[in-house]
This record gives structure tokens, sequence and C-alpha cells, in this order.
């Protein structure tokens, strides 16, 4: 479906004579060809780190061809990020309204429209897409190694024949620390969707209860009493359930205006498997009837809620999404996780349940000076607006 790499690109493309000879930058089809201590290098701390990037690498999630860009300097690499190139359809950023089905119903005269052929930085499965540097790198010269990060992922996407260039979801304060590089680079900006995180400063669900305004605390207590109606087990392994599982997600990405990448078995497979330790799955059932699941990750200091999906109708009626909120949230205090961190979209319910949002921003880039004009000028259609609360 899409180009291989080169062999001179897998030994790696090589920054101008001018700049240090001890430094390259080097774009490869696997992170396994990165190696797992290299690439954890430059995200310690990270909960989705190369274990992560590995299963979605392996999940067989159609229509996106992997790659991984670093830079290294004397034989070590000192920063890294996930990549990818796809077809990328510009109104998926798009709300749902009259303009997004008008686009749509044109790609049935036009199958092409508004599609083009896009080399991105980050990944589209991962909460952000910050970059990674070595430790030992100092916080000064981070900005020339994305620098040529960015250069040495632009001159792939030439020989791949992308015309559109992206980075996704920077987060806050990254963003702003790097502005002056992408700017330098070409790339335009957009707000991206905001990322929501609850500080777990509390030792019960009593405490934290307490903090929610009166109107909330009283809707808690009362959703709450579904527990008794609902039977839960936490699982590292799908295999008898993965058909339902798959079609309460499938059912759940349908009702969603956000939709890019399309998980498949392998993913929930893969993630549960390589981050063994690291990930498990809330399965919540009423009877034998399995009506929802959620997907987490974590290390130390984070749980990261991946995935929930459910039936629609019965979920709501069992008042699941909340019921797995809070069973997160005893997860976090019974294992002292500091940080739950929930993700992107839904912001009414996070909020309100008392999450902060820090911002993220994307950045595009056509190779078209005139396309790349007219693509600044549309922008704020394609832009997410920035619900109440997210951090600046």
């Amino acid at each position: 479906m899409f180009q291989t790499v080169s062999e001179s690109t897998l030994r790696g493309t090589r920054l101008p004579a001018k700049d240090n000879p001890l430094i390259q930058t080097r774009v490869v089809n696997s992170i396994r060809e990165v190696g797992k201590q290299a690439w954890n290098a430059c995200f310690e701390d990270e909960v989705e780190d190369f274990d992560c990037i590995l299963a979605i690498e392996e999940a067989g999630i159609e229509g996106f061809a992997w790659r991984y860009v670093t830079v290294i300097e004397n034989g070590t690499v000192v920063a890294a990020m996930p990549a990818f190139i796809t077809s990328y359809q510009l109104e998926t950023t798009l709300e749902a309204g009259p303009l997004r089905r008008f686009i749509r119903r044109m790609r049935g005269f036009l199958p092409g429209i508004l599609t083009l052929k896009l080399a991105c930085l980050g990944s589209p499965c991962t909460e952000t897409g910050k970059p990674g540097f070595c430790a030992n790198v100092p916080p000064e010269r981070q900005p020339d190694l994305l620098a040529r990060l960015i250069a040495g992922f632009e001159k792939h996407a030439d020989d791949e024949g992308c015309s559109l260039r992206g980075v996704k979801d920077i987060p806050e304060p990254c963003a702003s620390a790097f502005a002056p590089v992408f700017a330098q680079s070409g790339f335009a900006s957009i707000p991206g969707l905001p990322t929501a995180c609850l500080d777990i400063d509390f030792h019960s669900i009593e405490s934290y209860l307490s903090r929610l305004s009166p109107g909330t605390r009283k809707d808690m207590r009362r959703k709450l009493k579904s527990f008794d109606r609902i039977r839960i087990e936490t699982r590292t392994e799908l295999a008898d359930v993965m058909p339902r599982v798959l079609a309460l997600y499938n059912a759940t990405r349908s009702r969603s205006e956000w939709q890019f990448e399309a998980l498949t078995a392998g993913y929930f497979a893969g993630i549960l498997d390589r981050m063994s330790g690291k990930s498990f799955c809330t399965l919540y059932f009423a009877e034998d009837k399995l009506l929802a699941a959620n997907i987490l990750v974590h290390n130390e200091s984070t749980l990261i809620d991946k995935f929930f999906c459910m039936d629609g109708e019965e979920g709501r009626a069992y008042d699941l999404y909340y019921l797995s909120w809070f069973a997160n949230l005893r997860y976090c205090i019974d294992h002292r996780i500091a940080r739950y961190q929930s993700g992107q979209a839904y912001y009414e319910n996070k909020l309100r349940l008392g999450s902060k949002l820090t911002a993220n921003t994307m950045y595009f880039k056509h190779r078209n000076r005139a396309v790349q004009w007219l693509l600044r000028l549309v922008s704020p259609m394609f832009g997410v607006d920035e619900p109440p609360g997210a951090a600046s």
C-alpha cells in the first residue's frame, strides 16, 4: 500500500555537511530497529513506552504505515518520535455539521477531494505526540535536535511523495517551548483536543466526593448504587470475550464524531500482552451479558484510560461510564497512583468530575506554498474549539 523505506534511508539520512558529521537522522519502518533500551531512554517515565508502540505497530491497523525517526549522535539515540504515513481526509477534524456532511457527499462524485497523502510525526494511537530526548541532553539543546528530527522526517516525506506533513498533539508546555522550531520549519498550528487529567491527591472515594459540587455529589451517590447490579472483572487476557469487546468498540466508535484509526483485536490483545504488568482491561457485566470494557495502561505514577466502550442503551441504564470512572479512581487509590488521565473528548463530564485540561497543539505544512497559504486561511475551520478549563 505504501512505499517501503530505501536502503539508503535505513542507513540514515545525513544532514548537510556544514553540520556535525557525527550527528544523523534516521527513519525506519519498525521500532525494533531502534531498540527498546534506546527508545525508552528518550521517553523515561512515559506510560506509552516501547512496548506500547510495538503493540500498536503489530496490531494490523489498516491505512497506516509506521515510521520511527531518531537523531543519533556518536552512535547514541539522543532524540526520537514515532510517525506514520496515511491518506488523510481533511474534514476528519471538522465538527459534525453541514460542512462535513457536504464534503462527504461530494466524495461520492469526487472520491479524492480533500484527501492528501500525509506524513505525520506522532502516533494516532497514543495520547500525545511529545518528542523524546535522552536524559543527558540539556534543555537548551533540545530545540536544535527537534529541528534536525523534523528536517530528516521531511526529507523522508519527500521521498515517499507526501505533500502534507503534520505533527500530532504536542502538549503544553512543550508546544510553547518548541513553537519557534515549528515556525522556523514552516509549520502552521491549530488547536488539538485537550487531555483531561485528575490528580489523585485524596485517600478515599468519600474524600473525593466531598470535593464535588453538592449537585454532582448527590448525582454520583445515586449512580454509584448501580454497583450493586453489576459484576466487574479485571482481565489481562480477552480471547473468550474478544468478539463482544470488538462489537462494543465498533458501536462506541460509530457514535463518536471523532474518528481516525479503527482499532483491531490485535491492538487490544497486543496492549495486554506487550505491556504485561502495565495494562489491564476491566469488564462490566449485567448478569452474564458483557455491557462495557475499559482498556487501561499505567506506570507507577499515572493511569491512562485508553478506551472505554459500552453498549449505548444498556450501558447508560446502568450508569457504566460513571461506574468505570469510580472503579478507576479506586485502582489509583489502592495502588498509590497520583494521576488519572482520562484522555480526549467528552469534556463536560470530566470537568464536572474535577478533571483539569491540558491544551494540545497540532501542526501542518504543505510543500506547495500556495496550498499552504490556502490551508492557513481555512485552518480555523479544521481546528478544535478549546473547551472551558483547558490550560494555556
